[in-house]
């Protein structure tokens, strides 16, 4: 009966939760943005029109909308026998078309945008992942016992907020033989804990003097659950925000670790690699090739932006309900 009622509650909670999200025009915005780019990081493969590593000669800088004939592709490329790249745009049966134009070594810009859309998404999510694992580990504990302990990993905490993130980013990268995906994850998981575990510590220093937590100690709850069942999940709020941002701030250091050649490696693209590539025809009349990845990492920063504001006024019922 406990349980069945503790389930209405959390379903009515949630419920709760998504309506007061809805109400709120720029969090949908930011969740819109965020659908469109898990299809495209999903399904990338199946919706690039061409392959994204493979240079078209004669077709490199070519703006939005150039038409190439298939028969020329079929020639020098043999391009249907590669995979499930057969011509998705065709406009007939012997025409296909660059809907954003190629790059300057002749390669579909459309493509490697999708292509690029995965590996970003992966950077910020996983990297960030990793940062919260060890944020709520360090500012859990250095909260919940206080004293020595606490003194001990808040200086810890301190040393690594001294430095410079993506100057510690590319310090760690360089302990590794060569840049790879998950070296990335590690350095960028590495330099972000550090807000996260100041943010939690303040949760926990707060939440842990209230009666509920004296309530669980008295009928005898270790400092395992009462951390894990009853203080921590009072820190989620606060956590959605800095994760949002955090997966935003992963995907620009991304971008920057590419421009200095230790991120992803090429011919793999991914935005950040493709900014590197372009940077030097944004003054040109080519600078399409630099303006389409650039748009997509800021509409994706704000996406996660516009979601995580909107998921902390709606998880906080202080928060008023026509709060835009």
């Amino acid at each position: 009966m406990k349980d069945s009622q503790k389930a209405i509650r959390a379903d009515h909670g949630f419920r709760s939760v998504l309506r007061r999200l809805f109400k709120r025009k720029s969090a949908i915005l930011g969740l819109v943005i965020i659908i469109i780019l898990s299809i495209t990081g999903i399904f990338g493969p199946f919706l690039a029109p061409h392959d994204p590593e493979l240079i078209y000669k004669g077709y490199e800088k070519q703006s939005p909308g150039t038409i190439i004939l298939k028969t020329e592709i079929d020639k020098e490329f043999e391009f249907a026998t590669r995979g499930a790249f057969k011509y998705p745009f065709l406009i007939n049966n012997h025409h296909s078309i660059f809907l954003m134009g190629t790059d300057d070594q002749g390669r579909d810009l459309f493509s490697r945008l999708l292509f690029g859309a995965r590996v970003s998404l992966l950077v910020g999510i996983v990297a960030e992942i990793i940062a919260l694992l060890i944020g709520i580990v360090v500012g859990g504990i250095a909260g919940f016992y206080g004293g020595r302990i606490d003194s001990i990993l808040m200086r810890i905490t301190d040393i690594f907020f001294a430095f410079p993130s993506l100057l510690l980013a590319i310090g760690i990268l360089a302990i590794f033989e060569k840049p790879g995906l998950w070296n990335i994850f590690f350095a960028l998981g590495v330099v972000g804990w550090t807000q996260v575990a100041r943010i939690v510590r303040g949760q926990v220093l707060t939440v842990k003097e209230e009666e509920f937590v004296e309530a669980a100690r008295a009928i005898g709850a270790n400092d395992f659950r009462i951390l894990i069942r009853h203080i921590l999940p009072n820190t989620i709020a606060p956590l959605i925000v800095i994760g949002t941002l955090g997966i935003a701030w992963n995907i620009l250091s991304e971008a920057g670790l590419s421009f200095l050649g230790l991120g992803v490696q090429p011919p793999a693209p991914s935005w950040g690699n493709m900014l590197t590539d372009a940077r030097s025809y944004i003054n040109s009349k080519h600078y399409f090739i630099c303006i389409i990845p650039g748009l997509a990492i800021v509409f994706t920063v704000l996406g996660f932006n516009l979601l995580g504001d909107g998921l902390r006024d709606s998880l906080d019922p202080r928060m008023k309900k026509g709060a835009v």
